[in-house]
């Protein structure tokens, strides 16, 4: 029987299908008890609209894999960061034509405000390489997501905001 770990290691995000929860970094642990299974899972952000669709999507892969108790337990802190986003996740979002966010922001010790907002620096395009692209929209098919355009090949792509 393959592990819940690795059934859960599958399941891909709704929002960014070309990425696991794994790669994404929200899949935080997963541990088989003599109960049943459960999973730890932390949101991009609180008010993420997808975590439903995420944990109803885990819970669906592990019953498939024959793990009829499994558990999903949403843990806010520490809170989840860019950062979390594995390099074989950020390759895969480039050959998706979605420029990978840069490393998030350093804040000091306590709550960690969600900033989406406009980004200073520049963004390298995902389809070209050039490192000067402009903003289109400060928000993409997401609120953690900018639409921006590359002046060298033209072609529109999103970008995943630095958290």
């Amino acid at each position: 029987m393959v592990s819940a770990a690795e059934v859960a290691a599958t399941v891909t995000d709704p929002e960014l299908p070309m990425l696991t929860l794994a790669e994404l970094g929200i899949l935080r642990d997963v541990r088989e008890t003599g109960d049943g299974v459960e999973v730890t899972i932390t949101p991009t952000y609180s008010g993420c609209p997808a975590m439903e669709t995420i944990r109803t999507d885990l819970l669906h892969a592990l019953h498939d894999a024959g793990y009829s108790q499994a558990h999903v337990r949403t843990i806010l802190a520490p809170a989840w960061t860019t950062d979390w986003i594995s390099d074989s996740g950020r390759a895969k979002l480039v050959a998706a034509g979605i420029a990978p966010p840069g490393p998030a922001p350093r804040r000091a010790a306590g709550p960690v405000p969600l900033v989406l907002g406009v980004r200073d620096d520049d963004v390298a395009c995902p389809r070209c390489g050039e490192q000067s692209t402009e903003r289109l929209a400060a928000f993409g098919a997401t609120a953690c997501r900018e639409l921006r355009r590359c002046p060298a090949c033209r072609e529109p792509f999103e970008h995943v905001k630095e958290i």
